[in-house]
This record gives C-alpha cells, sequence and structure tokens, in this order.
C-alpha cells in the first residue's frame, strides 16, 4: 500500500470548510467514481483501490488516502490530480 496525505490549515469557519470538502468530493466523485460518506467532520470515501478519509476541525483539514497495489505505480499522477482539487477548494 501507498499513502498520500496532506494537511493544511484552511482559515475557513467549520461550515465553510466542510462546504468546500462537500464540493470536492462532489468533483471527485463524478471525476474518479469515488463513493464518500460523513461521520461527523470525517470524510470517508472510498472506490476499488482507494480507501482514505478527510477530516476537518476548526483551523486544520487533513487528507489521508491509500492507495492499493495495482495503483501504487500511479501515485505520482493520482497525488498531483489530488492536489489540484484540494488547491482549488482549500488554498494555501
Amino acid at each position: 500500500m501507498s499513502d498520500i496525505s496532506i494537511r493544511r490549515q484552511h482559515g475557513k469557519t467549520r461550515a465553510e470548510a466542510r462546504a468546500s470538502a462537500e464540493h470536492m468530493a462532489s468533483e471527485l466523485k463524478d471525476e474518479f467514481d469515488l463513493n464518500y460518506a460523513w461521520e461527523g467532520d470525517v470524510m470517508n470515501f472510498r472506490r476499488p483501490g482507494v480507501t482514505g478519509e478527510l477530516s476537518l476541525d476548526n483551523q486544520e483539514v487533513a487528507l489521508n488516502i491509500r492507495l492499493g497495489l495495482l495503483l501504487f505505480a500511479l501515485k505520482p499522477s493520482i497525488e498531483r490530480e489530488v492536489l489540484k482539487f484540494f488547491d482549488e477548494n482549500f488554498p494555501a
């Protein structure tokens, strides 16, 4: 397995951060057929070969993705794409 982890201060209210996370998840769902569900302030997501979670608090957003063996070779391109979505929704 291979992991991708991103942590960033979001500078938003918790509601704004959650709305940004929801928007990002919706885009990723459409683009990558990703299923997700919220449990409190943690969004769990999955699709074949990928699992992860995005967690929010009052100051920070954290994204952790676990890639299965078949997607390991694609980690650099997946990470670039996820960072692009993350930067659009949670700019540094």
